[in-house]
């Protein structure tokens, strides 16, 4: 009896240190769950988020919160097992974070980089929204191009088609809108003066071309810096462009409560799909929102994963995230996912 009694005991013991291994294994997934969520009108690390030189601000009784998602890249089965069932975390594939092919640092990388051209672009498209417009330089024209005898560095580009040359961006969005072969009228100005020009594209690299070189400049008499350490990805910019319309307008646009918000934004103040909408919604609630600005793309998996008393409206663009606050302020009803 006692010698059965100590075979049931190793055994017992035995299993428990499989279990325990198999539990302690890495496996490849990874763990998403809610982040650090920042006010873009207040201060992180005692610095100010977004800081601006050479002209007076505005300030704020609300807040104006970007939302993140955590990442732990390490994961084994129990912490697996735990993120399944819990109601706040997602368990999806390694490679759908960490591609193949691709070190975490090399990922990391490229997440700053993303992060910093979301603050270039929200700058952008908030400061064109308050007034100063985009400028799009010719830098060099091809001696052998389409522009040759046309276009001169220094040239700005204004118009492509009757169409109006916002960003460097949209020029190439209209040159492109048109097989290569085609003849543009392009408008443009030179020393002040304003002209236009016949211009026939060239295909070059399968993709049709007018032989310049573009640099994008936005005259402003006043310095918009964003300091924000340690956070990665694109989808700060919706809420970093609002930041900086914030500030630099007398209107507070929060109406004094804590509006949190997600999505990318290119120079022409367009709002883009983000990942980790459940989680950043979470984040969201637990740092007191009274409600959450949507991209339009991310609209159906929202409404999946709806926070109680945190309601989504919806957002595709700068203007329409304006005017979703503006209708709240009021005291209205914004359009909702």
């Amino acid at each position: 009896m006692r010698r059965r009694g100590l075979t049931v005991l190793l055994g017992a013991l035995l299993t428990a240190l499989l279990s325990y291994g198999v539990l302690s294994v890495p496996i490849p997934y990874v763990v998403l769950g809610p982040g650090l969520t920042v006010n873009t009108l207040g201060t992180s690390d005692g610095k100010e988020v977004i800081q601006v030189s050479g002209r007076a601000t505005s300030t704020s009784a609300g807040q104006l919160r970007m939302t993140t998602v955590g990442v732990q890249p390490t994961v084994r089965l129990r912490s697996a097992l735990a993120g399944w069932f819990s109601p706040d975390e997602a368990v999806v594939p390694r490679e759908l974070v960490y591609p193949p092919g691709e070190s975490r640092q090399q990922v990391d990388q490229r997440n700053e980089e993303d992060f910093r051209a979301s603050q270039t672009s929200a700058e952008t498209a908030a400061l064109r929204k308050l007034g100063y417009p985009v400028q799009v330089l010719v830098k060099t024209v091809a001696a052998d191009g389409p522009s040759a005898a046309v276009l001169k560095p220094g040239d700005v580009v204004t118009s492509v088609d009757g169409q109006q040359v916002t960003s460097a961006g949209r020029l190439t969005e209209l040159i492109r809108a048109r097989p290569a072969g085609s003849t543009l009228t392009v408008g443009y100005t030179r020393a002040g003066a304003a002209a236009t020009a016949q211009v026939t594209s060239r295909e070059q690299d399968g993709r049709p071309r007018i032989g310049i070189e573009i640099d994008q400049q936005q005259p402003h008499p006043f310095t918009v810096t964003i300091d924000l350490n340690d956070i990665g990805g694109p989808s700060a910019g919706l809420m970093f462009a609002l930041g900086i319309v914030d500030k630099l307008e007398p209107a507070d646009l929060t109406g004094g409560k804590i509006i949190a918000g997600t999505g990318t934004i290119d120079d022409e103040g367009r709002v883009g799909p983000i990942g980790g909408i459940a989680q950043k919604l979470v984040g969201a609630k637990d740092a007191g929102a009274k409600v959450f600005l949507v991209p339009e793309g991310n609209c159906a998996e929202a409404v999946r994963n709806p926070q109680p008393d945190l309601p989504l409206l919806k957002v595709g663009s700068l203007d329409e995230a304006l005017k979703a606050l503006e209708t709240l302020r009021a005291g209205g009803e914004p359009t909702r996912c």
